[in-house]
């Protein structure tokens, strides 16, 4: 696979991009609490859970 030469400007880059993509992945992880921890997760887990009972015959 050929690789490109890095620029002296451009070293910093791959630090730059994770740093990016982790305050991504906690903004989505926060997200993702408050939806779950509030009344649309309960409700969502409560019709889920109902829903495998229903098809298990109980």
């Amino acid at each position: 696979m050929f690789k490109a030469p890095l620029r002296k400007d451009e070293k910093g880059i791959t630090t730059a991009e994770y740093a990016v993509g982790t305050a991504a992945g906690a903004g989505l992880a926060g997200l993702l609490y408050k939806l779950l921890t509030g009344g649309l997760g309960n409700d969502l887990l409560n019709r889920l859970f109902q829903h495998v009972l229903s098809l298990l015959g109980i």
